[in-house]
């Protein structure tokens, strides 16, 4: 039976415009960002869309704009160039790198200067390097023409406001997504209808790929509409992820997702009227472990503005924090604004049967592959949690008598508050997990390349007694057999017992790395039943096994090149890890460095008319192409391996 189309989806009528380009980035957030900037500085003409009309992600669209930074690595300022640049612009532009003194990180500030900042880098790297930049905001892709392995061309819809229509940033995303994807126009928007296409220089016409398509969503979209070998949600235990909380792969728990927004403190008392929704919602909200039950403490977590802050570098104890009249905070909190669906009934990113029932893949049908309820439900539950901050008494973690009322504050909205709406909440919520691509499969990866979670995680399975509870025998010795190092060639030769083995105290070297993260494997797990804001409602059990510190790692090229499209890349949070690896796979600074692995190999690779797997497909005999590219990123000043990285040092307790 042929699915029904959505509602309002109908046949493209011809394009507006066209647009040449030689790398197409779709998404804007810090992946996108860092792979335009990087192309213009190497002279290409780089188009870059978005959902929103922010440039950023995380630290604007997103309103995280507090950077996840880990320790050493800030210590020693070892990250890309351009990520560098940008935090020193954020230095500059307020005299000092933390205007907001929250204590989360060193860097809390507006998310609308997050924008600004980028805009302005932008255009300082396509003068330097003599690069174009077409830029499209409020601009979806709504088709792809795939054929012989490539991207040929794609059909986006740019929106703007309707005639008599209020401006944009007025609705919230869950009122405007599925018209942002509809060719017609509306009562809201008018539709204009591109066509991206490749600019192919004269003489080069022999090119094996005439450009290069990036995937930089937030969900990965381009992955589901071109239908390619993903995952989604949890991974079944194995030898590789054994902290697992399922025996078989469950797409509809992915990492909670949230909408934030700005509050001040208030010298006067305000009046706060409970939403109409609110008692749906007040029996989620807590503050969720004692030591953190302090609101100046939740407050000044992501404070993004301090009247009176502390010389740079002060020392404090997080429960010194204070809040003083007219500060400004940033909120995202677990048992706050996150919202955690968890099943087939509330999964916020559509699986591929679900696309197809509904008819997304139909033509004319993709409407982004989102459930509009469970956004709205998003909403609802970070207004509601605003509400419960100044006005609640509960907490459904910690039992009663530990919140009281903090009437001194006041939501902030409109079109010039921090998040740069009329409702106050963020353009697009902060999405900390979506669809992951497999990579090409090879004699080690039979199913397709994926980083897991032993690849980056700090646990000592062997001593921890969990594991060799819960594991099955030939797991559990296959896992310590998997994390030997150098002395794996001994076990297997049986030189060696298993018994008699040192974990291996680093990440795993990759021979293809083209870029560097380091972050804790950090979770937000799905709840365990429908709704997530359910009375008594608890989070997945056994999701946050995997939970816990996380070597420095690398970005392999191989997580970057999906399966099936020869002209494709993947930037950002949809590379090839495993669902427990993506959790420390997904902040900023990693955001950007997978950014310029990909924008680097897409020039080397249109330099040399070459394929990018043709750079990993024989890493064993060597990879003189592969070389070249690790070279340039180095000479750059874009590290792709942390320093004495090696085999033999296994000396990292120091970095945190």
């Amino acid at each position: 039976m042929t699915a029904l189309l959505p509602q309002g989806a109908i046949a493209a009528r011809p394009p507006d415009d066209t647009i040449a380009c030689e790398i197409l980035v779709v998404g804007g957030g810090l992946a996108g960002v860092a792979t335009a900037y990087e192309g213009l500085l190497a002279g290409r003409t780089v188009c870059m869309t978005d959902l929103t009309d922010w440039m950023g992600g995380q630290i604007s669209s997103q309103g995280t704009s507090a950077l996840d930074e880990r320790t050493t690595q800030r210590l020693e300022l070892f990250y890309s160039r351009g990520y560098l640049e940008l935090r020193d612009r954020i230095r500059r532009h307020y005299g000092r790198l933390n205007p907001g003194d929250c204590w989360v990180s060193e860097s809390c500030f507006y998310p609308f200067d997050g924008h600004d900042l980028l805009v302005d880098l932008l255009d300082d790297a396509e003068r330097e390097g003599r690069g174009t930049l077409h830029w499209f905001p409020n601009t979806v892709i709504k088709d792809l023409d795939i054929r012989d392995r490539q991207i040929r061309s794609a059909i986006a819809i740019q929106h703007q406001p309707a005639p008599d229509a209020p401006p944009l940033n007025t609705f919230h995303l869950s009122q405007i997504l599925e018209d942002a994807y509809t060719y017609a126009d509306s009562d809201r928007f008018t539709k204009t209808i591109l066509r991206f296409e490749p600019l192919i220089p004269e003489g080069e016409s022999d090119r094996v790929a005439d450009w290069y398509v990036v995937e930089a969503t937030e969900t990965g979209e381009l992955i589901a509409l071109a239908d390619l070998p993903h995952q989604l949600g949890i991974d079944a235990l194995s030898y590789e992820e054994p902290s697992s909380s399922s025996p078989v792969p469950d797409p509809y728990c992915t990492q909670g997702f949230t909408y934030t927004f700005a509050m001040q403190a208030t010298e006067e008392p305000q009046v706060h009227e409970p939403p109409d929704f609110y008692p749906q919602y007040a029996p989620y909200y807590s503050y969720e472990l004692p030591r953190l039950a302090d609101f100046d403490l939740v407050f000044t977590y992501r404070r993004i503005l301090a009247q009176d802050p502390p010389p740079p570098g002060t020392s404090r104890n997080i429960y010194d924090y204070e809040v003083a009249v007219g500060d400004i905070s940033m909120q995202n909190w677990t048992w706050g604004n996150d919202y955690r669906p968890g099943t087939s009934e509330d999964n916020l990113i559509y699986t591929q049967d679900q696309l197809r029932s509904l008819g997304q893949f139909e033509p004319g049908g993709w409407l982004g592959g989102l459930r509009v309820e469970t956004l709205r439900r998003g909403e609802e539950i970070s207004l509601g949690y605003f509400h419960w901050l100044v006005d609640g008494i509960t907490d459904s973690q910690l039992g009663d008598g530990v919140k009281e009322r903090h009437p001194n504050h006041t939501f902030l909205s409109g079109l010039d508050s921090p998040m740069g709406t009329v409702h106050g909440l963020s353009k697009y919520p902060y999405m900390r997990e979506g669809r992951r691509i497999l990579g090409r499969p090879d004699s080690r990866y039979p199913d397709g390349f994926v980083i897991s979670e032993i690849d980056i995680s700090r646990i000592d399975y062997a001593a921890d007694p969990f594991y060799a509870e819960n594991l099955p025998d030939a797991m559990y010795r296959q896992l310590l057999t998997a994390l030997a190092g150098r002395n794996t060639l001994s076990v297997l030769t049986g030189n060696l017992s298993v018994e008699d083995l040192s974990r291996r105290s680093r990440s795993r070297i990759f021979p293809d790395s083209v870029g560097i993260g380091h972050y804790a494997i950090d979770f937000h797990p799905c709840m365990a039943f429908h709704p997530p804001e359910a009375p008594g409602n608890i989070e997945r059990p056994g999701e946050r096994q995997g939970a816990g510190q996380a070597y420095p790692f690398q970005i392999p090229l191989r997580a970057l090149i999906p399966q099936n499209l020869d002209n494709l890349l993947v930037a950002g949070k949809s590379i090839a890890t495993s669902h427990i690896a993506a959790a420390a796979y997904r902040v900023h600074s990693f955001e950007w460095s997978s950014g310029v692995a990909v924008v680097n190999t897409i020039d080397v690779v249109l330099e040399r008319n070459l394929l990018p797997y043709d750079l990993v497909d024989n890493l064993l005999a060597g990879e003189p192409e592969l070389e070249r590219l690790q070279r340039r990123l180095r000479e750059q000043g874009n590290p792709i391996a942390f320093p004495d990285t090696s085999i033999f040092n296994e000396d990292w307790d120091g970095w945190r």
